[in-house]
């Protein structure tokens, strides 16, 4: 797959199904990633602070949500502090918004669901 020149910065994975997911390295990244996902394409970011936000380009099957939540746990604070499962909460970019007062790669979200990456599953993933 030829990854868009706009997205060779940034921390990439090609889910099983072949959706290009792409996320950012850190806060400055994360701030530039969130505007290039469309309005219903699926975003995702850890429950806690200190993750990637992981925008998975295209129409997302359940299978490359769990699978991109793996990724983005995997990249994730909560994942090398405490390596066991870790909650991550998948959206839309249209539910996602930014105020002034906050913090460079921090953004509010209206709404989400919540899954969980696997302690087992995040071990196993490597990226190829």
């Amino acid at each position: 797959m030829e990854i868009p020149s706009e997205y060779k910065k940034f921390r990439k994975f090609i889910t099983s199904t072949g959706k290009l997911v792409i996320a950012g390295k850190n806060a400055g990244q994360n701030e530039e990633i969130v505007p290039l996902a469309e309005p219903n394409e699926s975003v995702l970011h850890t429950m806690l602070p200190g993750s990637p936000f992981c925008i998975i380009k295209g129409k997302a099957a359940a299978k490359d949500i769990k699978e991109t939540a793996v990724f983005c746990a995997k990249f994730s604070k909560a994942w090398k502090l405490a390596h066991k499962d870790v909650e991550v909460h998948v959206f839309k970019r249209k539910d996602i918004f930014k105020e002034k007062f906050m913090k460079p790669g921090t953004f509010g979200v209206k709404n989400h669901k919540k899954i969980i990456a696997k302690k087992s599953a995040i071990e196993k993933f490597t990226l190829k």
